[in-house]
């Protein structure tokens, strides 16, 4: 467990998390399942209970849209927003990668995915394109243009990323065990930060381990609040096998706080998203 971490810290940066990343959190909960147009005033309400400001929050709209995610409709004088098809596959595909992470822990055969990627450093849009996407699949980088993963089965979502950037030509890739020359731990520090995602999720327990929420309202904010703090770990952790840790893993127990939080706090924060919407329905 690291020291020194503070959860009141963390709490402070749920507060100030980006009024778009906190609509995207709010969409994918209580819109996407829905399938059904949002009124502008639920969500203006909903952000607000996040301290998110009514300009803020109509500039969040407005980015979303134009991003091709969102669409609005006119219902008289007032307006309401539907996700699109670009909408609803990022959210599904983000939904499924957050409760489907650390779900399980499959056996690991010993057997790495190695890619040397050739980039040159004037190509950094392209450089930060491959990172980003390699990232967000859970690979780490030890050093510049080497990628690895413990996870084999990524190897047709490498190729996939791979072919849709257009760096087929500038790749090698190989299968294989460690040879005994190295330190394989070493390697695992080398390609990553695991002392900060460590400290996230140690974080994340004092925030939402003890976390109570007593009426539909707390529910609701509780249960928004836990998912965007969640969200960010499939990104940070490479979800390794046990046998490239050291000790025990703050991981799985983080994980069985989130969908136990998540169970407890599910129908009574869908129940105060329905108020929301009936009350929005309702005004002129």
């Amino acid at each position: 467990m690291a020291e020194g971490s503070n959860p009141l810290s963390r709490r402070r940066e749920v507060g100030s998390a980006s009024a778009r990343s906190l609509l995207l959190t709010i969409l994918g909960e209580f819109a996407l399942p829905r399938k059904e147009p949002v009124w502008t005033s639920t969500i203006l309400d909903a952000l607000a209970l996040h301290d998110v400001e009514e300009r803020a929050a109509r500039q969040a709209l407005s980015r979303t849209s134009s991003e091709g995610l969102l669409a609005s409709s006119r219902h008289g004088r007032r307006s309401a927003w539907e996700l699109t098809g670009s909408g609803v596959d990022l959210l599904t595909e983000g939904t499924e990668r957050i409760y489907g992470f650390m779900r399980s822990a499959p056996a690991w055969d010993g057997r790495w995915l190695t890619l040397a990627v050739s980039i040159p450093e004037t190509q950094r849009k392209l450089r930060h394109r491959l990172r980003t996407r390699f990232t967000w699949l859970g690979l780490g980088s030890p050093q510049s243009g080497l990628w690895i993963t413990p996870d084999t089965s990524k190897a047709d979502d490498v190729r996939r990323v791979i072919d849709d950037l257009g760096l087929s030509r500038q790749t090698f890739s190989w299968v294989g065990a460690t040879s005994g020359i190295g330190d394989e731990k070493a390697l695992v520090s080398a390609a990553w930060d695991l002392a900060d995602v460590e400290s996230r999720y140690v974080d994340f327990l004092g925030l939402f381990s003890e976390r109570r929420a007593e009426s539909t309202t707390e529910a609701f904010v509780a249960q928004v609040e836990l998912v965007q703090e969640w969200r960010r770990f499939p990104f940070l952790d490479p979800d390794l096998p046990r046998e490239l840790l050291d000790h025990e893993w703050p991981g799985p127990r983080s994980a069985a706080v989130f969908h136990d939080r998540h169970a407890q706090w599910h129908r009574r924060a869908q129940a105060y998203w329905d108020e929301l919407q009936a009350s929005a329905a309702q005004r002129i």
